[in-house]
């Protein structure tokens, strides 16, 4: 990405509430007047290939920032019942998936690394009973580093896992204090160097934007270390301060949220040293070395988007497991229980553990090609995708989103032709809600969601 215009002006205007798109429609249009014979129906008539994510939701210590769906405890029993209801869940989708293949898995949390390596060792193994691999499969896990020994780590590349993830959120004593989540530089440091030394194809950092107490030259810091650190993949989140609905996040004191202005400052020098570094900016919230698959995908046009974020597969391929999960296979959309009591309840009656769900339109799918196609790559050819649609006329049948498109193009923030429409680069901060122009189901300027920068 080239230089930004940071225009207080522009951020005022459009740094509004909007969704990250990680499906069209989003998880909040999911009902519960959901037909689960759908689910049947999307497996068996899905492609060869599946993406699997397994949603593991302890930690034994709380981060006060987070607002991912978890269960704070030091017994580690827990996850041993978890693990069981995991294996009868998994027993249920069976059949369904028998003769398709697992391109990919996702252990996501929580903290995945709150398993021990017995654990670890017994869910990997109920994945190899129940479901079939496709050749050579992408195998990661997201890391807490307090929570994973040089031993674990060694295991986990036995077990098969090829690409980890680490959560750094930042490298400030204070900021870590505030967040609750102390961590040293230099134990990250070095597990990154044995990650790099056993192996794995791929090693991703997370970092955290508008976190209390965080300064642009703290920040920069923070930064500067993670790239000395040479990961593939940086991903740099921004923090939803959401107290009423994250208790959690009732611990951190209100005035040591940075103000908007500083917020966004923090995202402008985290693009400007990673770009200069050499990353890719993917988009939004994520960056990558230029021979990593991410950029390479998306430079080649093959950049996909799903409910873990950008993806080079599973767009409409994802099934997920576990406690609060969300799937998405073949224009069918549903969730699990968020809660673990109310999980296991459903699972001990024999029933699949799904709240809520919906199928696709034809004009959603439409919708979410459109959209998934500009968030991922900036640009959509109206010819091509009225072509392969049979649009006959694309801005009469997307007339209601002209309107909604005005202001932006007048800010130089979208290249509109009967040819093309084309995020400029001072637009790319703002794609969420561009993409938002065509969004049928949005209320506009509605708060459930985070801002978009």
């Amino acid at each position: 990405m080239s230089a930004i215009q940071w225009d207080k002006k522009l951020i005022d205007k459009y740094n509004i509430n909007g969704p990250r798109y990680t499906s069209y429609p989003t998880a909040l249009m999911l009902s519960e007047d959901f037909s689960t014979q759908r689910i049947e129906q999307a497996l068996s008539n899905a492609d060869d290939g599946l993406c699997l994510y397994l949603h593991l939701p302890f930690c034994h210590k709380l981060c006060y920032y987070c607002g991912c769906n978890k269960v704070i405890t030091r017994h580690q029993h827990k996850a041993d019942k978890y693990l069981d209801y995991l294996a009868l869940e998994m027993a249920m989708y069976q059949p369904m998936v028998a003769d398709k293949k697992i391109r990919q898995i996702h252990l996501g949390g929580g903290t995945p690394t709150f398993l021990t390596e017995t654990q670890l060792t017994r869910l990997m193994s109920l994945v190899h009973q129940h479901f079939n691999f496709a050749d050579s499969p992408e195998i990661s896990i997201e890391i807490d580093p307090r929570s994973c020994s040089d031993d674990k780590l060694r295991h986990l590349r036995e077990l098969g896992f090829n690409r980890v993830s680490y959560g750094v959120q930042d490298f400030d004593k204070k900021v870590q204090i505030a967040i609750n989540r102390v961590q040293d530089v230099d134990l990250i440091v070095h597990q990154l160097k044995l990650s790099k030394e056993l192996g794995f194809d791929s090693i991703n950092l997370d970092l955290i934007y508008g976190l209390p107490y965080q300064r642009p030259e703290t920040f920069k810091k923070s930064i500067e270390q993670v790239i000395e650190m040479d990961p593939d993949r940086i991903s740099v989140f921004s923090y939803a301060h959401l107290p009423q609905r994250f208790a959690g996040q009732r611990k951190i004191p209100e005035e040591s949220i940075p103000q908007p202005s500083v917020k966004l400052s923090l995202l402008e020098q985290a693009i400007t040293q990673l770009s200069e570094a050499g990353y890719q900016f993917i988009g939004m919230d994520h960056f990558a070395k230029r021979d990593d698959g991410l950029a390479i995908a998306q430079r080649e046009g093959r950049l996909q988007r799903n409910f873990q974020g950008y993806t080079t597969d599973g767009q409409d391929a994802l099934l997920g497991l576990g406690v609060s999960s969300i799937s998405q296979v073949n224009g069918v959309l549903w969730q699990h229980e968020k809660e673990l009591p109310a999980y296991y309840k459903m699972i001990d009656s024999g029933q699949k553990p799904i709240i809520k769900g919906m199928a696709l339109t034809e004009e959603d799918k439409l919708r979410a090609a459109l959209i998934s196609q500009v968030i991922c790559h900036f640009t959509l050819d109206i010819e091509e995708f009225s072509q392969q649609w049979e649009i006959a006329d694309f801005w009469a049948h997307f007339a209601e989103s002209i309107p909604l498109l005005k202001p932006f193009i007048e800010d130089g923030l979208v290249d509109v032709s009967d040819k093309k429409l084309r995020v400029t680069e001072l637009g790319r901060l703002w794609v969420r809600s561009i993409c938002a122009c065509f969004d049928e189901y949005l209320d506009h300027g509605q708060t459930r969601y985070s801002k978009v920068v």
